[in-house]
């Protein structure tokens, strides 16, 4: 039975920031029979818990009639300084191979360098380079550049860049994580000044560090969860995590369970002796983090519990 706009805007809102706009987007349902969603990526490093909070918004996108496309920036990865075009080129097949396992039914896979070098894309982003400022530009990239107190000319032709793939890929919808708002809200300020129509921007919350010092990224091995390790290295990473008894907020266990694992299994069941509370399974992200913020459920039995999902969720897509 197909879903109703209410149901899909629901499952839309579901774990995001914000939406801007949800009126724009419940036009967009009542317009359009199979709206196109992006989410764009630098292929370098493995993928990680970070990438799979855009994924899971992705697949919900798909679950409400859009089409997928997944962008993966090749040039964006080296104006970004992530590696040499050969290296970041081999991570981008990998990335294709394990994304594919994640179950999408429809999802195309772009690699930017195979439109971003034509005559038509590069008018557009020198068009747009004449509608912002250099400081507009700078500011854009404070939460995505390397070093961006050094910042070099190619980093600000990154969010052109960026703009530009929304206008050429036909999207409608742009969703990423909040870091990349800024470069999001300066395209729907820039895009219709070439023609274009301002996308809709779905935006998802970032899970911290396992230290739980700023955001999860790949630069600190210790400090994130990569596809690719091994339950070992998951269960050795999780027990020395950050996660402090009865504290909900910027905790990354509990930001793990509520993004990823509850959107992939849809309960969670927590397995302790009888005289630590026994068994218990949670049908909600908000009924667990209830009973973790009132101290009626441990910082080790969440933690267990949290690591034996990801390792079976890893190894259940690891085998399609």
């Amino acid at each position: 039975m197909p879903l109703q706009t209410s149901q899909k805007l629901s499952m839309i809102e579901s774990n995001t920031v914000e939406i801007v706009s949800k009126e724009e987007l419940q036009a967009l349902f009542e317009a359009k029979k199979n709206p196109v969603a992006y989410c764009g990526y630098e292929p370098s490093g493995p993928i990680h818990l970070g990438h799979l909070v855009t994924l899971s918004k992705l697949k919900d996108l798909e679950k409400a009639g859009f089409k997928i496309k997944i962008l993966l920036a090749d040039w964006h990865a080296f104006l970004n300084k992530k590696g040499t075009m050969e290296e970041i080129r081999q991570v981008a097949r990998e990335w294709e191979k394990s994304i594919k396992r994640l179950g999408f039914k429809n999802a195309e896979f772009i690699l930017g360098s195979s439109f971003q070098m034509k005559p038509p894309y590069f008018e557009d982003v020198l068009d747009l380079s004449s509608h912002a400022t250099l400081q507009r530009g700078l500011r854009s990239m404070q939460e995505v550049a390397r070093d961006i107190e050094h910042a070099h000319i190619s980093q600000m032709v990154y969010p052109l860049m960026q703009i530009a793939d929304i206008k050429h890929l036909k999207v409608d919808v742009a969703q990423a994580g909040i870091e990349q708002r800024k470069i999001h809200m300066l395209a729907r300020e820039l895009l219709p000044q070439i023609g274009c129509q301002k996308p809709i921007l779905v935006h998802t919350p970032l899970i911290n560090s396992l230290s739980g010092d700023g955001k999860m990224s790949s630069s600190k091995p210790e400090t994130f969860i990569s596809v690719a390790d091994s339950p070992e290295q998951i269960s050795h990473k999780i027990n020395k995590s950050f996660c402090p008894e009865g504290v909900v907020e910027k905790n990354p266990i509990i930001e793990i369970t509520r993004l990823i694992i509850f959107p992939f299994f849809g309960q969670l069941g927590v397995k302790r002796p009888v005289k630590f509370g026994g068994d218990k399974t949670y049908v909600s992200a908000a009924e667990l983090e209830k009973d973790f913020g009132e101290k009626k459920l441990h910082p080790m039995d969440l933690k267990k519990t949290c690591s034996e999902g990801l390792v079976e969720m890893l190894a259940r897509t690891a085998s399609k």
